[in-house]
């Protein structure tokens, strides 16, 4: 053979080696996540932090080596307004931008118009708070449910506070209703009861009737369950009411940036029931909040339980990606039950598509919480039977 020609072949040769093969290639484009926030309405206070927090996990997972060896790449969307507009800015990320997974922190109306959108045709992480029950198919949940945040702390709450009358208020949707219909059968048997049950607009902003109603009604103990600047501003009127030396309160979305907006000289006797704080004292907790700070500065928008729900979404794809070896919906469905991890709040496990995990009941202290008291290993109840 002509030496020339052998070693332009040689070459050629050698060149078609190097290229990747097309499922090499393939494996090796970026995962596309959709990570849906609220970056505007009632819940945009919570929006800084989660995409914070967000980005912190991709970064951490692709230092890793990414899912199944894919790069993940976060695709942003704001879903802080209506359900209809959560839809459309969902479908466009599922369709238009070929997402093949999504995290979602957001309220519970979305979350109904986005199962019902998805169809079980994509998976679906949805990691804040919530009332319970969900149970569509590929949609996977890792927030707490009424029977973490309420069933041990209302029993600890009657022991150590004295709470036995108490008074149910939240903005008009389903989680603060649902949320307060699991209530009433925990305060019950605790041999407490009920004795007044409100729910808002998100646009309330003048609380003095309904303090009024909760001063005349007898109550030692306040159920709290509104959202964002509702919050903010009912707690700030509470104290302004002189209510905090006898009413105990107790919130379940009341997290370190609320807290904040409500103020330490209005936060006397307010508790809050969460599986995050910033001030948990352990050593996953303390690394999670170093890397935070490493990577976004001291100034960045407060650590809370929100925020850290959305870096856990992430952690929890990765997890049952690994343990499933797909991200396709049936492969993760049939992985899902029993698949953990480790995370800031500690060793998590899934079961019936929710996550079993370490409860926390915080009082405010300052600008802070202090940790009172730890529920290990709480179940998120029955929800899927």
């Amino acid at each position: 053979m002509d030496r020339r020609l052998f070693i332009k072949l040689a070459g050629t040769a050698a060149a078609v080696s190097a290229l990747p093969a097309f499922g090499t290639a393939f494996a090796a484009d970026p995962v596309k996540v959709g990570v849906l926030l609220p970056q505007s309405g009632p819940g945009g206070l919570f929006g800084p932090s989660c995409e914070n927090a967000a980005n912190l996990a991709v970064a951490e997972i692709n230092d890793g080596g990414g899912v199944l060896g894919r790069m993940i790449e976060p695709v942003f969307a704001d879903v802080g307004g209506p359900p209809s507009d959560a839809n459309q800015a969902a479908l466009k990320l599922w369709k238009g931008e070929k997402v093949e997974a999504f995290v979602g922190m957001h309220d519970s109306a979305v979350r109904g118009a986005l199962t019902n959108l998805f169809k079980g045709q994509v998976p679906y992480i949805y990691t804040p708070v919530y009332e319970g029950g969900e149970c569509s198919a590929g949609t996977f949940v890792l927030g707490e449910t009424p029977a973490q945040q309420l069933e041990p702390v209302i029993p600890w709450m009657a022991a150590n506070k004295g709470a036995s009358k108490w008074y149910l208020i939240g903005n008009d949707y389903n989680w603060p209703r649902d949320t307060n219909a699991a209530a009433k059968g925990y305060i019950e048997a605790s041999g407490g009861s009920v004795v007044g049950e409100e729910y808002l607009p998100f646009t309330a902003d003048n609380f003095d009737s309904n303090l009024a109603k909760i001063k005349s009604s007898g109550a030692d103990a306040v159920l709290i369950t509104l959202v964002g600047g509702a919050s903010v501003g009912f707690n700030r009127a509470f104290a302004s009411f002189g209510l905090p030396d006898s009413v105990v309160r107790l919130g379940t979305l009341i997290e370190e940036n609320t807290l904040a907006g409500i103020g330490a000289e209005n936060s006397k006797n307010l508790f809050s029931s969460a599986g995050y704080f910033a001030t948990i004292d352990t050593p996953a907790a303390a690394a999670f909040a170093e890397a935070y700070h490493g990577k976004f500065g001291a100034d960045a928008a407060a650590l809370n339980s929100l925020g850290e729900s959305c870096y856990e979404g992430l952690k929890l794809l990765q997890a049952m990606a690994e343990k499933a070896g797909s991200l396709d919906v049936a492969d993760l469905e049939k992985a899902a039950e029993g698949t953990s991890y480790d995370g800031p709040r500690g060793h998590a496990t899934m079961s019936e598509r929710h996550v079993s995990r370490d409860i926390f009941l915080a009082e405010a202290d300052g600008a802070g919480f202090k940790v009172v008291e730890t529920f290990p290993a709480v179940s998120a109840g029955k929800n899927c039977s």
